[in-house]
């Protein structure tokens, strides 16, 4: 499988830190015939009575206004969903490019099922989201290699 960069919309919701509040959020979408690629719910560390709900997608009228019903709202944060086959080492190769293009992360959550990958990055704004889709472009593509050195007739 080839390695796609595609810019998503994270619908988020920050809520009270709770046993339930997860089951809540998902029920409505879940009626909605949502099928959902990715959800985290993280609480915060500096309130831990605190936490928040991302996920995606969410497509359709129906599945939108289930998401807004459950409280959720578009996030701002620009997010790039990155799939492709499992490589040892893609993270590293991910994180040093991004760094050698001056680009910072606000967030990263990356999992692998089975031979396939899926990678979220959230960045501060919209140029840096850009920017970072042509760098993991990049990192998709094979490395050019030289062949073996062409004797020269004499």
């Amino acid at each position: 499988m080839p390695l796609t960069v595609k810019r998503i919309t994270l619908w988020r919701k920050e809520v009270e830190n709770r046993p339930g509040v997860l089951a809540e959020i998902l029920e409505p979408l879940a009626q909605a015939g949502a099928d959902l690629r990715l959800v985290m719910g993280y609480r915060f560390p500096q309130d831990p009575a605190r936490s928040a709900i991302e996920l995606y997608p969410v497509a359709g009228k129906r599945q939108t206004t289930a998401a807004q019903q459950a409280g959720l709202a578009p996030s701002d944060i620009p997010c790039l969903l990155v799939e492709g086959d499992n490589q040892p080492g893609f993270g590293a190769r991910l994180g040093a490019a991004l760094a050698a293009a001056g680009i910072n992360i606000t967030f990263l959550m990356a999992q692998v099922i089975g031979r396939k990958a899926m990678t979220a990055i959230g960045f501060a704004d919209d140029a840096a989201a850009t920017a970072a889709t042509k760098v993991i472009k990049g990192l998709g593509r094979p490395a050019r290699t030289r062949g073996p050195a062409r004797k020269r007739d004499r």
